[in-house]
């Protein structure tokens, strides 16, 4: 007698059944696959989780191996902190739609920065032109960075800033920004993103070479353990490699795999992985496939305990503990019948709420087009009320644990992220997984299998290759005014004018002789920015000592 006739005696019968009606009513198509081309059963059962211990692989919130999450009780306790992803045009009108959200009810903030800032340059530098306020607000220097938080008390608010190489020095006006509003850095809560490996594999906003970047890394670890206790130094980001293309699968192992790295390389700076561990932080992605999605969120925090506790030692069970921000997928966005995006955005932060996220923000229905208006982003911010407020997903925790379907999943994401983890490994890890192209080129043949399935009509996007209409040009998008990269060329002219220059020479004079050596950088980089030495200057002097990265072509 088998196993399937001992425990479910009516399975072989119900399999019959379905033969009969497959072939009296055809199934929609030969093969069902899940949003990254899985492929999915018509129907999990127990014998799909035959083997697994339920302490010992699913266990309860809040406990090893943190499969149904970080928290006993998740959001019973408190709901996940909302926050709302923003930053265009000059640190004024990105004031103004701070306290826009805070009026409509966000519980963090969220700072985008222009594309010069993320790069390292001033607004007046040549290859800003034209770039200035035009994906996130321009941050030359502290007196930008404290016109941006001009009337909002930094101890009352958790912020996350998206910057990386040039991240310690965003931070450090952060901090003095607080210090200028009577407000210690032990009161300071948020995050900084500060990971520069999937800068190389996904988003391109890199400065410096790997090993200096990864110097700069460790030294915000080890100041912020001392200095600013309660920050989160790191938030290892899946979002731009699931952006750039990936499955659920990589953009969980590749994740992780640049986790591995910063902790490898903090241990060998000298840190103890108990001393940091807690304040990592990680960002993920969150798109279409409900199920897929939180099956992933629950497989990467169960990696990731093991990966603490039997890789790296670690006691403390903070530690162990993989706490992770969510965005909705901004590729998943079309240009097309933008309205579309609202329910998009509605399916995959409830997918987030599902999975246990500790922080969420939802895009706006038209920012395929465009930065999102006001109105746009109330109604993000609103689904994210609905789902806390009215859907019933925050009143108990891990809802969909136990679904066949969703813990076979979560099975199959871990064992295919394992795989991918033991090749990085025989690599010789992230960095060197990277310099050779191996996870580019993984990222990119799944991004062309994931174009043709749309291209070939296999995957329905609505309203993209099926269910068009005709539509008009789109009207009332927010255009950023060209006149603001002038307005704030003229603004830093005039800060270098009236600063003590002799003090910023000074000051940039000492990051300098640091950055030769093996000091931690992070009290040079204060100093100077406390001198009002702008965001370029500091690059550059760290430029001109660490060099700038090239990436190796690849076809």
């Amino acid at each position: 007698m088998s196993d399937t006739d001992k425990d479910m005696p009516g399975y072989e019968a119900w399999k019959a059944g379905v033969a009969k009606s497959v072939a009296k009513f055809p199934e929609r198509r030969a093969n069902f696959v899940t949003g990254s081309g899985a492929p999915v059963a018509g129907l999990y059962t127990p014998l799909d989780l035959k083997g697994k211990a339920y302490e010992a692989n699913i266990g309860y919130p809040g406990e090893y191996p943190y499969t149904r999450g970080v928290q006993n009780t998740l959001y019973r306790g408190r709901l996940w902190t909302m926050r709302q992803y923003a930053g265009f045009s000059t640190a004024e009108e990105s004031n103004k739609r701070y306290k826009f959200l805070l009026e409509q009810g966000t519980t963090g903030l969220s700072v985008a920065f222009d594309l010069p800032t993320q790069i390292g340059y001033d607004s007046d530098h040549a290859l800003s032109q034209g770039e200035v306020g035009k994906v996130g607000v321009a941050i030359d220097s502290l007196a930008d960075m404290e016109t941006l938080f001009d009337g909002i008390p930094l101890d009352k608010v958790s912020t996350s800033m998206t910057i990386n190489a040039p991240a310690a020095v965003l931070l450090a006006m952060y901090i003095a920004v607080a210090e200028k509003q009577g407000v210690s850095p032990d009161k300071l809560n948020g995050t900084i993103q500060n990971d520069i490996l999937k800068e190389y594999v996904a988003r391109g906003t890199y400065i410096f070479p790997p090993a200096p970047s990864m110097r700069l890394i460790t030294d915000i670890f080890a100041y912020c353990s001392k200095e600013v206790p309660n920050w989160n130094t790191i938030s290892i980001s899946g979002y731009h490699i699931r952006e750039a293309g990936s499955t659920a699968s990589q953009e969980v192992a590749f994740t992780l795999a640049d986790g591995i790295a910063y902790v490898d390389a903090a241990i060998k700076a000298g840190l103890d992985v108990d001393d940091f561990g807690p304040r990592l932080s990680f960002f993920f992605n969150a798109h279409n496939d409900l199920f897929e999605e939180v099956a992933k969120y629950r497989a990467a925090r169960r990696v990731w305990a093991r990966i603490m506790k039997e890789r790296f030692g670690a006691k403390n069970p903070k530690s162990l503990m993989l706490r992770f921000h969510t965005q909705t997928g901004g590729s998943t966005l079309t240009a097309q019948q933008p309205d579309n995006n609202v329910v998009r955005v509605a399916i995959q932060a409830l997918a987030a709420v599902l999975g246990g996220t500790q922080s969420l923000h939802t895009n706006s229905r038209d920012e395929a087009l465009a930065l999102p208006t006001e109105e746009s982003v109330r109604i993000a911010l609103r689904t994210q009320q609905i789902i806390a407020y009215e859907s019933g997903a925050a009143e108990t925790v891990d809802p969909l644990a136990g679904s066949y379907y969703v813990e076979s999943l979560t099975d199959r994401i871990e064992t295919e992220a394992l795989a991918y983890l033991k090749r990085i490994d025989d690599l010789g890890g992230a960095v060197r997984a990277i310099e050779q192209g191996y996870v580019q080129q993984e990222i990119q043949d799944a991004a062309y299998a994931y174009q043709m399935a749309i291209e070939s009509g296999d995957r329905v996007v609505v309203g993209l290759n099926k269910f068009q209409v005709k539509e008009g040009p789109p009207k009332g998008l927010l255009r950023v005014d060209p006149s603001v990269g002038e307005g704030q060329v003229k603004k830093l002219q005039a800060l270098r004018a009236k600063r003590d220059n002799a003090a910023v020479k000074a000051a940039l004079a000492g990051l300098e002789a640091a950055a030769k050596g093996s000091d931690n950088l992070m009290p040079l980089i204060l100093d100077a920015v406390r001198k009002y030495a702008s965001l370029g200057e500091v690059c550059d002097v760290l430029r001109k000592v660490f060099g700038e990265y090239r990436p190796s072509a690849m076809f």
